[in-house]
């Protein structure tokens, strides 16, 4: 299985590892019956898609926002995302994570999509990307 990290080793959003326009890291380059091309590929739809998800109380992605934590493309091209929320109470708790499968099984190519809802580590601000805080006024 492909494992690409969303964060650093602070827990911050490392966008090299799953942007489209970055070098493939090195747990993409592990072992994979997928040509490294595919990865990247699949990689860079996976990240197009999961910018169509939006927080309705927020006016940015998900993914800028820092809410994905982990993506793994298995060799069988299903995909798993471990995401969490800005806040366990959140009103879309148990929607969100439907609006992210149905955005990953969207990509051509993708066999299936499972989310992981997880609050460890918490949100907190410092997860989201200069995008998002330049949308949200947060600098």
């Amino acid at each position: 299985m492909t494992e690409l990290e969303a964060q650093d080793a602070q827990g911050a959003p490392t966008e090299a590892a799953i942007k489209p326009d970055a070098t493939p890291t090195a747990a993409a380059q592990t072992a994979s019956a997928l040509p490294p091309e595919e990865i990247e590929r699949l990689t860079s739809d996976i990240v197009a898609a999961l910018k169509t998800v939006y927080d309705p109380e927020i006016p940015a992605d998900i993914y800028e926002l820092g809410l994905i934590y982990k993506i793994d493309i298995s060799d069988a091209r299903e995909v798993m995302v471990e995401m969490t929320l800005t806040a366990p109470g959140c009103p879309v708790a148990g929607e969100m994570p439907q609006w992210v499968e149905d955005a990953v099984n969207a990509v051509p190519g993708i066999s299936g999509a499972k989310v992981i809802l997880t609050f460890d580590p918490p949100w907190d601000q410092s997860r989201m990307s200069d995008e998002a805080r330049l949308a949200l006024n947060m600098f």
